[in-house]
């Protein structure tokens, strides 16, 4: 990683951008941007437009800090870019990036790696709406945006398909539903923190994720040793099969019921959020690291070739 003339590298924070997560966003890259000052880094803060190869020459950083989530941030677009200007970046590189992005290509390299999975096919939404696709219970997701905006959970009593909305891609992922617990595991570098036991009313959608008690976080989860290790082990393997670099988060789904047999991965986040109260940076602070401090690691990995 390249340095400026002062003690600190000057670093440009990537956020809003394009994607149906520009709000969440503008909040992590905030929240980035004042930690990293708090560190002692000289830092500029860049919504990424279509400017936004211009504002990066004008700016000179030493490197990027990327706070983006979703489409163009977090699926290989904006890596690209920035391994062609040649700027060190936090976070996954390229292929990583866009592989962990695709849901279903995801599984195919979870399976690969001896890792547990549900049953999911893609769909065009007309035929999903037009007839169960699957035997119910299933999800209703899309296959390549971030989070859980436009989730839908197809009841097993339920006689008739979902009708989706609007936002909702012409294709989409139909997976099977498991019941049970939502968990999630940090990578960071070489390292799985901890696991947090989500608890919501329901399911662990948009709402859940963002607004103000929406959901309660247990780190680290209050569950048995064999299935903390196991998460533990899977979201690390998971991190190394996608090729992560950075920071990643795998989400899990475990059903108490079947014990380890009921434990799943259901995806890898290459951009999670980052914010102090978010889910990562809520484990490192489990492990004694504060927001401040993981911002900083984040830099000072950064990097080309990633």
């Amino acid at each position: 990683m390249g340095k400026s003339s002062g003690t600190h590298p000057k670093v440009a924070v990537l956020m809003g951008g394009p994607s149906a997560e520009r709000e969440v966003s503008l909040v992590s890259g905030r929240e980035c941007a004042t930690a990293l000052r708090g560190e002692g880094f000289e830092v500029v803060e860049l919504d990424a437009g279509p400017d936004l190869c211009d504002r990066l020459r004008a700016v000179a950083p030493d490197v990027v800090f990327n706070a983006l989530h979703g489409r163009w941030g977090e699926d290989g677009c904006v890596q690209g870019l920035l391994e062609w200007l040649r700027i060190p970046y936090t976070h996954s590189g390229v292929l990583a990036s866009s592989l962990a992005m695709d849901k279903q290509r995801t599984k195919d390299v979870y399976r690969a790696a001896g890792l547990p999975v549900v049953e999911s096919i893609i769909a065009e939404r007309e035929a999903v709406e037009a007839a169960h696709v699957m035997a119910p219970p299933y999800v209703v997701k899309p296959n390549n945006e971030g989070s859980s905006v436009g989730i839908y959970i197809v009841q097993e009593s339920a006689n008739r398909p979902p009708q989706l909305s609007q936002e909702m891609p012409a294709q989409v992922m139909v997976e099977q539903y498991v019941p049970g617990r939502e968990m999630t595991t940090t990578v960071m570098g070489d390292r799985a923190l901890t696991v947090t036991d989500i608890i919501t009313d329901g399911w662990y959608d948009y709402h859940a994720k963002y607004a103000p008690g929406g959901s309660r976080h247990v780190v680290p989860a209050e569950i048995p040793q064999e299935i903390f290790d196991l998460c533990l082990d899977y979201a690390l393997r998971a991190h190394r099969a996608l090729g992560c670099r950075g920071v990643s988060r795998t989400d899990f789904r475990w059903d108490e019921a079947r014990g380890a047999e009921g434990l799943y991965l259901l995806e890898t986040n290459t951009q999670p959020g980052m914010t102090p109260t978010s889910l990562a940076p809520e484990q490192a602070a489990a492990l004694g690291m504060t927001f401040g401090q993981l911002c900083a690691w984040l830099v000072e990995d950064a990097s080309c070739n990633r």
